[in-house]
């Protein structure tokens, strides 16, 4: 937590002394609508990140139980860890700097050069630098949920639709399916799974649907949103 505070000072500081502004541009105000925007694109990228696993379930024949040895206060410390993780990368990657991007060279090439910078930092936050493979995938699939990031940004000039992104997807596939850093969460991968052979049009729908479905489903949503206006 204290990290945020740090990145919300320094945020502080660099607009005031670009603009002699104020740390509005972040939108944190809770608006109804805003509010109403958390749940809705929570909610989509929460399911889209799912079928993933459905899909699993049923081609690859995988049996997720639920665990047994959750409790509530593992939950939460968990469920407060998604929420600070996200809520730092995106002062990073959504904060100041990408406000100044805007300002200064237009949303396209802020969204680009944000989404690159993502896919770069995620070589060395899943360690796997040096292996160029894992990176090409790594760069490719990180980077194009960082532009999704940056684009609901841009339509609201407000951290609620990237966080409840973000937070959707990380949350579903690091608590509620146990693949992330901080260990077994709300289900878990049994321990004995058969060996299934898939053909490489299943094997690939179940690796691309759950990003690629967020990706075309809360960008259509977007970009039938009205676009806020960004202040000078």
């Amino acid at each position: 937590m204290l990290g945020i505070i740090v990145q919300l000072a320094i945020s502080w500081l660099i607009i005031w002394i670009y603009e002699k502004g104020n740390l509005s541009f972040l939108g944190f105000y809770p608006t109804k609508k805003r509010i109403l925007d958390f749940i809705l694109f929570f909610l989509i990228t929460a399911f889209c990140c799912s079928s993933g696993f459905f899909l699993r379930m049923y081609f690859g024949k995988e049996v997720w139980n639920r665990n047994e040895s959750l409790t509530t206060k593992i939950a939460l410390n968990a469920i407060w860890w998604n929420i600070k993780s996200v809520l730092f990368e995106e002062l990073i990657f959504r904060g100041v700097l990408f406000y100044i991007l805007i300002k200064k060279l237009g949303v396209p090439k802020a969204i680009i050069i944000s989404s690159i910078a993502f896919g770069i930092y995620h070589w060395f936050s899943q360690e796997v630098f040096g292996q160029p493979v894992q990176m090409a995938i790594t760069f490719l699939l990180t980077g194009i949920m960082g532009a999704l990031y940056a684009y609901g940004y841009t339509k609201s000039f407000s951290l609620f639709i990237p966080c409840a992104i973000h937070l959707g997807w990380n949350l579903t596939q690091g608590f509620i399916f146990s693949q992330g850093p901080i260990g077994k969460g709300m289900f878990v991968l049994a321990k004995e799974q058969p060996v299934v052979n898939v053909s490489y049009l299943i094997y690939f729908t179940i690796l691309l649907t759950p990003i690629l479905s967020t990706w075309i489903i809360n960008f259509l949503i977007l970009k039938k949103r009205k676009q806020t206006v960004l202040l000078p």
